[in-house]
């Protein structure tokens, strides 16, 4: 698919990798580009018009479907994530339905919502962001990484559903990367605009699945082998 002349919907869009993802399409010639966010009030950037869209409301979810319903590119890249000490944490229920309730049922409520309208202008395609985390758990991140894992698994039936409509689905995964949730961190970031350019060309390309950086590709490469990174992560 083409970025070009598409109409391109970007939840999570007010800054970082999202806002990235919307600028790049703008750049790429997408011939409009919505995003969306809880706020939208003073938001300001050429080519980008905002829409109030908060993906843990079913309502804001509907209703900015029904205000944009001429996309045919669906980037579901809201998202958020909190640090902790580990999964024996007295709090590890709670922040995981918190983080789920983003990271996991917000893409089933923004893809189920907009899936329809993709069907109906010709098939298009989901972007939707995913992580480095999605295989390697460590324990300040085990909430975070579940919901990044559900997402995966989740992208992979939404891709084999999708695709008699014409709807074709990637799934991003990446490491770090260089925005205001990371500041303050002291590792190896990758550049947000770098990551939206790449997958735009993986999506043009037909490509299922983007690795973006170095560290994602190391972690997925040991998968199938005797001792895959999750056993003993370079860190622990």
């Amino acid at each position: 698919m083409n970025v070009r002349n598409s109409v391109v919907f970007v939840t999570g869009a007010n800054r970082g990798l999202g806002l990235a993802f919307a600028k790049a399409a703008h750049a790429l010639g997408a011939s409009k580009v919505y995003v969306g966010m809880r706020n939208p009030e003073g938001f300001e950037a050429p080519g980008l018009t905002p829409v109030k869209l908060d993906v843990t409301d079913e309502a804001s979810v509907k209703a900015a479907a029904a205000l944009c319903k001429d996309t045919t590119l669906l980037v579901n890249n809201a998202g958020i994530v909190s640090l902790m000490n580990g999964p024996l944490d007295s709090n590890m229920i709670e922040l995981s339905q918190t983080l789920m309730n983003t990271n996991y049922y917000g893409i089933i409520r923004v893809s189920q919502a907009f899936a329809p309208i993709l069907a109906a202008n010709g098939g298009g395609a989901f972007i939707n962001v995913l992580s480095d985390a999605t295989w390697l758990s460590v324990p300040m991140l085990a909430a975070y990484a579940a919901s990044k894992s559900a997402a995966w698994s989740l992208t992979n039936a939404l891709r084999l559903q999708l695709k008699p409509q014409g709807t074709h689905v990637l799934a991003l995964h990446v490491g770090f990367l260089d925005t205001d949730m990371t500041k303050g961190f002291d590792m190896p970031k990758s550049s947000p605009d770098v990551v939206a350019r790449k997958v735009y060309a993986g999506l043009e390309e037909g490509a299922l699945e983007v690795l973006a950086d170095e560290g994602t590709l190391q972690v997925k490469s040991t998968l199938s082998s005797a001792e895959p990174v999750y056993f003993n992560p370079p860190s622990f």
